[in-house]
């Protein structure tokens, strides 16, 4: 099997790793920074909302994200004045994540094609399954992320929490996957 970004000449390969790399950390800084409004007890920021799974929990998840609005308008009554922080938190970074998801994946690419260019057989055939693999996690995230929007818009109904949650599962299942593959087989020996 070929990786997916084989075709890409070999001096180019270590920039561009780093050139989308550089965005992607700096990408996952800001998300933590977007993300502790998003956080209170039981929920674990974003990453609750995307393993939400069932719609009574990602109902769960937005009347406490309303809560936060309501007791920043004094009154408890709905302020049309007052901005839902936690619901421009989450749309923010719901919609940057899309740019985040092409840094991502191309990181990730053109890690797990420098860690399988390292070695021959069954090693570099694994290696073209993960560069695969970061691919199929971004267009996962971005089927997740337009359920998570559609809850956001008040669809706090089936199937957007269950599509959201196994999006989720399947595409940190295929990142752990890309990024273990790239660190062991980048520390193992050269075999090739």
């Amino acid at each position: 099997m070929q990786h997916p970004l084989e075709s890409v000449p070999n001096e180019y390969r270590k920039r561009l790793f780093f050139a989308f790399l550089i965005p992607t950390v700096i990408l996952l800084i800001l998300f933590e920074i977007w993300d502790e409004p998003l956080k209170s007890s039981g929920i674990n920021g974003i990453l609750s909302f995307e393993l939400v799974g069932s719609p009574l929990r990602a109902q769960e998840i937005t009347d406490t994200w309303k809560q936060v609005s309501l007791a920043l308008s004094n009154t408890g009554q709905a302020n049309p004045d007052i901005v839902n922080v936690p619901y421009l938190f989450a749309s923010f970074g719901l919609g940057i994540d899309y740019l985040f998801m092409v840094m991502y994946a191309f990181a990730l690419g053109f890690g797990t094609l420098l860690a399988a260019n390292r070695h021959g057989g069954w090693l570099k055939s694994l290696g073209a399954v993960a560069g695969y693999g970061a691919f199929i996690a971004a267009c996962l995230d971005g089927v997740e992320n337009y359920a998570l929007f559609q809850i956001l818009l008040g669809k706090v109904f089936s199937p957007y929490p269950e599509i959201a949650f196994y999006c989720a599962s399947i595409k940190f299942s295929f990142l752990i996957l890309g990024l273990l593959y790239g660190i062991v087989s980048g520390l193992l020996p050269k075999t090739k």
